[in-house]
């Protein structure tokens, strides 16, 4: 399942200098509105310790994480849903991602520029939110100006739900509502999907702090807290600095590194984990002896989807999946043992996945 997230924000608040540090890519970083043109593309592997465990028991010939796909979008500014800067090809680049990590400025630096004059966050994220939701209202009153008469003329009962839906989200974007904010049936859900709006899309707000805020008080990202108290979206802080330090470190450095900070975990592998929650995304596995894998899956999928990410014809031919939870074989230590204890589940066609579980699919074809 290939999954994308798009980092976004103003120039210069730390997007490519981010980018770089957790795709360790060597992208241009500078201190000058759109460094970034072209949208650069990094794949990070999903840290994951269970992976570890599984390959300890498992020794296989290799083991092979999930992976997620960052992308670096060039900066926006004020008046981009109408073409002012690079708008036009950055709105066209956010509309291919399944998740935006929009980065903040929560630092003050005389030496970096501000393309707004000052530090403000909430004014950073509102000029973003504004130019996303101007997209989403040219696409939608475009759409309603084609359909409409039709409809009307019609009755035709597709087009007039069609009308109400868009009309709905027309209603919500002019009172400043994103859409990822409105209530949809499934039904509705599925006529809207292929529009693709930007402000239907996850939101994860990055407080790109200073070294010595990372771990005290900031009244810049207490702000941005308070602001999306209302949102379905979530926050971050992180510093960037430290990010870039950590890229240049090898693994074992990395971890004293962050103990000396007094920190746990890196700010990549937080923000991947906040990103699997808010996209809904959970991890099965399959485990032999020339492969153990991890796999993505949405949480709610059934067996014989989840059986389909690894093929096509898993999923086409599938009997059944054989199961083995994570935590039955971490405490008994062997997939014999669990077997032994009668823990190994046989499940068919309605089972719903869980995050953890150890397939094995049996399938014909």
């Amino acid at each position: 399942m290939s999954l994308k997230a798009g980092i976004i924000g103003l120039p210069n608040v730390g997007k490519s200098t981010l980018f770089n540090a957790i795709t360790k890519q060597n992208i241009l970083a500078a201190n000058y509105p759109f460094a970034t043109i072209e949208p650069n593309q990094g794949i990070v592997t999903v840290p994951d310790s269970r992976l570890d465990f599984l390959t300890e028991i498992s020794t296989p010939e290799k083991t092979i994480p999930t992976t997620f796909e960052f992308i670096d979008i060039a900066g926006l500014v004020k008046g981009a849903s109408i073409g002012e800067g690079l708008g036009n090809q950055f709105l066209a680049n956010i509309r291919e991602v399944d998740a935006i990590c929009e980065v903040v400025r929560c630092f003050d630096d005389p030496n970096v520029i501000h393309v707004e004059g000052e530090v403000d966050p909430i004014r950073d994220i509102e000029i973003i939110n504004v130019e996303l939701m101007l997209s989403d209202l040219e696409l939608i009153t475009n759409r309603l100006n084609r359909i409409g008469k039709k409809g009307v003329m019609s009755k035709d009962k597709l087009i007039l739900q069609e009308i109400e839906i868009l009309t709905k989200i027309k209603v919500g974007l002019e009172q400043n509502i994103p859409v990822r904010n409105l209530s949809f049936s499934i039904d509705e859900s599925e006529i809207i999907k292929h529009f693709n709006l930007l402000t239907i899309k996850p939101i994860i707000y990055i407080a790109n702090v200073n070294e010595d805020d990372l771990l005290g008080k900031n009244d810049y990202v207490s702000k941005i807290h308070k602001y999306v108290e209302e949102e379905n979206s979530s926050v971050i802080s992180l510093c960037v600095k430290i990010e870039s330090e950590l890229n240049e470190l090898p693994d074992d450095e990395k971890i004293d590194f962050l103990k000396e900070l007094g920190l746990t975990d890196s700010g990549l592998n937080r923000l991947i984990n906040v990103t699997y929650d808010l996209l809904g995304l959970a991890t099965y596995f399959t485990i032999g002896k020339p492969e153990v894998r991890a796999w993505t899956f949405k949480k709610g999928m059934k067996a014989p989807a989840c059986a389909g990410i690894i093929h096509t014809d898993f999923e086409r031919g599938f009997i059944r999946a054989e199961i083995i939870g994570y935590q039955d074989l971490k405490e008994l230590g062997s997939e014999k043992l669990v077997k032994e204890a009668g823990k190994m589940r046989l499940e068919g066609k309605e089972y719903v996945m869980k995050d953890g579980d150890i397939c094995h699919f049996r399938f014909n074809v």
